[in-house]
């Protein structure tokens, strides 16, 4: 089973969304092997985002992400980098389409909904900023069998 690391952002919480997205996840067949809401802090928020530290949008980008609360979680599944990032749908907004998680609830870039590791490498490490191993539950979902 491949993990990866996916965050609600703070549009998500302040208009009510997070159950309808983890239902969509679950309904996938991904399991959540750890989850948090939390304040992001600055710096932890820079680290998160330090690839895009020399772009233009890099200011609004971690102002956006540190304005509220977020949802991060640790959702496991076969394929599981690539199978959420089609149910995210593309980061830019408008190319992404409905039905997807980003066509059907982002209005704008900026203030995009979710964010999903785009490889094993980068969900590694992002799990590893997040949480602890301790945070992580090993479980079988009831599902699996049918799922997999």
């Amino acid at each position: 089973m491949e993990r990866s690391f996916v965050m609600l952002k703070p549009g998500v919480l302040q208009r009510r969304l997070v159950g309808e997205i983890i239902n969509r996840l679950e309904k996938k067949g991904l399991t959540i092997v750890a989850m948090k809401l939390m304040a992001i802090p600055r710096e932890l928020a820079e680290t998160h985002y330090a690839e895009h530290k020399e772009k233009p949008f890099f200011s609004d980008l971690i102002s956006y992400i540190t304005s509220g609360p977020v949802v991060a979680m640790i959702v496991q599944g076969e394929d599981a980098i690539a199978s959420i990032r089609r149910l995210c749908g593309p980061t830019k907004v408008h190319e992404a389409q409905p039905g997807s998680i980003r066509g059907d609830f982002a209005g704008v870039t900026t203030k995009n909904v979710i964010h999903a590791s785009d490889a094993p490498a980068t969900a590694e490490r992002e799990i590893e900023l997040f949480f602890s191993p301790d945070e992580i539950v090993e479980y079988r979902a009831g599902d699996e069998d049918w799922v997999y």
